[in-house]
Order: C-alpha cells, then structure tokens, then sequence
C-alpha cells in the first residue's frame, strides 16, 4: 500500500494542501486549496483521510499553524516544520511548490522541526506564561505609579524599599481618596520601617492635583485586579500539576530554583523531558549549548541558537540567582569560569550547566545533592522551611527530607 504524505502551506485565511507519494517522488502531487475557517478545516481532515495520508507537515507560520495542527493532531502523525528550513530560492516562491518542497525536504529528513506537547502541557504553558506577563503588567504598573509620585513631589520610593508593600499601599490608598495630609499619611505606615517618622512625613509633603488623585486610584484598581488574577492563575497552575507534585519538588529543591520557576520550567519541557532523550538534546532545544560553525576545522563562533526563549529566561534567572548563593556548586563553577571567560560567557556556560542539571532532575527522577563542602547548614534549613511553605500554600505535600544532613553539633 501506498505511503502517502501531505504538505500543508498555511496562511492566514487559507492553506494550500498537496499530497504526494513517498514511493513515487516523481509523479505530479494532488493538490488543493482550502479555507481556515472551523468548517474548512473539517473539510481539510477530511479529505487528507480519503486520501490515505498519514502524515503532514506544515511550517510555524506565526500563529495560524495552531488551528490546522490541533484539527489533524489525533488523525495522522504532525511535523511542524521551521520555515527558515524550508525556504525557497529568490524570485521563485509559490504556495504550492513550498508545500511540494516541505513534502519533499521532510522525506529526506533535511526540516529542522519543532517540538508540539500534547494538550495538557499546552495547558500548563497558557497559564504559566500568562502569569509571567501579569508579573510583567505588575511592574509596569509599579513604574507608572512611582513616576506618578514623582510629578506630586511625593518621594515614597526614597524612603520605603517597596511601595507596593503593606505600608505603601495603605499610604498610596489615602492618598486616592483624597488625603494629604503629611502626618496623616505618615501614620499609616509600620512600625517596622527602617526609615524614622519624621523622615516619611517629610516624603510625603507633596502637592497632588485632583487629576492625580484619580489617575492614582484607577493605577491601584488595576493593580488589585492583576494581583487576583495571578492568585486565581497559581491556584490554577498548583491544581493542574497537582498529579506531578513530586517533580515540582526535587526541581524546586535545586539552588536558585523555586516553586514558580520549578512550574514554568516543567511546563515548558514536560515532568519527564521524555521528548529529549539526553541533557544534550534538551540544551539544544532550549539554545543553551555552544554553536558550531566550523570550516577546515575551524569554529569560527560558538554562538548559541536561538532555542526556546521562555525556557532560556527562566535558566537565567535561575543561574542570576544560584551564582549569588554563598557556597553553592554552581558558584563555584561559575567563578571558575569567569576569570577566563568574561561575566556574560561564565553566566551562559553556568546556564548550560544548570539545564543539564534540572533534566537529570526530571528524566531520571533523582534529587539535587550538593557536592559544596562550603554550603552554610544554616541558610540550607532557612531555604527548606521557605520552601516548605511555599509548596503547602499551593496545597502540595511538602515533604523535604535531606540527602546528606548535617551532622549535629556535639
């Protein structure tokens, strides 16, 4: 029987379809051109099953491949394939003849393709990512507030670490509502603060308009809402891994990893890694490893690739952090590296360690053990019971029991 192959060019209100035959390359393809619309692509999946076809490939065109791929994903085996791999040559692009090429280049095994989870992670991604845009929202909305302050000749930020804190957000509140009165406003804050009584008073001497006060208030509604839609968001992410809460836990046990980052990084590669069967296809992937150009065996650059840019952000804010951790392994190689190196290189290859790291974490179900004999047990227990109750607020079972334990004093 014949093994049949469609390559699917799609556009953003149509796709053109050819259907070729692996055994017989040369003969002219069946083609045909449909709609995007719900209805079309039910005539699509269709048609490629009356023609036999059993599998697709298409090209990561923006975001109109999603439609397509999610019609066709449980019918036939998908490739979705980078177009940059499969362009045409200058002055001889045609829709057709692209879907020709795909069919043709994913024969040969010359595409570079993408990585499409199933259903459930695309789930957890949409959440995850969501809640880092909302973090972002957040501190856009923190800067706007502050330069709002500024223009009152109010100079909040000067005196209090974060004015989003209980204290700025009481203060902050009042002053909406219409009340400047600087002792008023200073008798809001907390005893708690660093800065003296008389200092606050005096940061808070400023001269707000009305048109201020309202612009103000509706900055602070704006920051209620976002603040409930990343709570509603962590409930929602906390709930959907609930089934993985073991894997959320040895990743988050791992130096400059925690609870949040553990959740975005699992959902971006899965609770397994089981789609990259080593740490180095994962480093690929994610673009964390050395590239190679190399001509008359010479590499000319070791750039990385681009790889997946959610996963790359969360590594380096992960390394940022476990670089600074007093006595972590990861420090330690990270100054290793640096003298030779430079900041940004010794940051990059630490972040290449880190990723190999976390899939051994996930792909082997084993537990991060640090190898530095200069850890502080101290700071080691302080970040356990952080965690702890970080993990017990999301309704996981937070039980974290150390490797190694320090041994007690005599």
């Amino acid at each position: 029987m014949a093994y049949r192959v469609a390559g699917i060019d799609v556009h953003k209100k149509m796709a053109m379809v050819v259907v070729m035959d692996v055994e017989a390359m040369n003969e002219p393809p069946v083609r045909r051109r449909f709609g995007t619309l719900p209805s079309d692509l039910q005539q699509l999946a269709s048609w490629l099953e009356e023609q036999a076809v059993e599998e697709a490939g298409m090209e990561s065109t923006a975001q109109y491949w999603k439609p397509v791929w999610y019609e066709l994903e449980d019918r036939m085996t998908g490739h979705l394939a980078q177009a940059f791999s499969n362009r045409a040559p200058r002055g001889r692009k045609n829709d057709f003849r692209d879907a020709e090429r795909l069919v043709r280049r994913l024969v040969a095994e010359e595409l570079m393709l993408s990585f499409v989870p199933g259903p459930e992670q695309r789930g957890w991604r949409t959440m995850t990512r969501m809640r880092v845009q909302l973090a972002r929202d957040r501190g856009r909305v923190h800067n706007q507030v502050e330069a709002l302050l500024e223009e009152m000749r109010i100079k909040l930020s000067s005196v209090i670490t974060d004015i989003f804190g209980s204290s700025g957000q009481r203060i902050l509140q009042a002053l909406a509502d219409g009340k400047t009165d600087p002792q008023h406003l200073a008798d809001l804050g907390d005893d708690r603060l660093k800065c003296t009584e008389e200092q606050l008073r005096d940061a808070l001497t400023g001269r707000v308009t009305s048109v201020q006060q309202k612009v103000l208030k509706l900055h602070l509604q704006r920051l209620q809402l976002i603040d409930e839609q990343i709570a509603d968001l962590n409930q929602m992410i906390a709930d959907a891994l609930k089934p993985h809460e073991e894997a959320v836990i040895r990743l988050a046990e791992m130096p400059g990893f925690g609870v949040d980052s553990a959740q975005q990084f699992i959902a971006e590669v899965g609770p397994e890694a089981k789609t990259f069967p080593s740490a180095r296809n994962l480093t690929s992937w994610c673009g964390t490893n050395p590239g190679s150009d190399e001509s008359a065996e010479e590499n000319h650059h070791g750039r990385s690739a681009k790889g997946n840019k959610y996963v790359r952000r969360i590594l380096t804010e992960v390394t940022q952090a476990t670089v600074k951790a007093k006595g972590s392994h990861f420090q330690q190689v990270f100054r290793r590296l640096l003298p030779r190196l430079g900041y940004n290189q010794a940051l990059w290859a630490t972040v290449n360690r880190v990723n190999r790291v976390a899939w051994k974490i996930l792909h082997d179900k084993v537990r991060f053990q640090e190898q530095s004999p200069q850890r502080d047990p101290k700071a080691d227990r302080r970040r356990t019971e952080v965690l702890k109750r970080a993990l017990r607020k999301l309704g996981y079972n937070a039980l974290l029991i150390p490797i190694n334990p320090a041994p007690a004093n005599a």
